[in-house]
């Protein structure tokens, strides 16, 4: 038998046993502290995608308003020539 087959044997032995009992408390605390995860990572989705489309409504409103695609005005006359 090779170490490949003994190892694979050994690993099949532990999974065909009968599954370890968990305590009853010990699963409710999980259940409980799974179910509180998911919820703050819930809510912290959603309060990452409000700050998200906030973040773009400001951006569109200050791109509206000071429009920095356009060039400002030259502060100097140019010169008069052909006079």
């Amino acid at each position: 038998m090779s170490q490949h087959e003994r190892k694979e044997s050994a690993v099949r032995r532990i999974l065909d046993a009968a599954p370890p009992s968990v305590p009853p408390e010990l699963y409710e605390e999980a259940v409980r502290r799974g179910g509180h995860i998911l919820r703050r990572r819930t809510l912290l989705r959603r309060i990452l995608w409000l700050l998200l489309f906030a973040a773009a409504v400001a951006f569109i409103v200050w791109a509206a308003t000071v429009q920095p695609w356009v060039e400002p005005p030259s502060e100097t006359t140019p010169p008069v020539t052909g006079w």
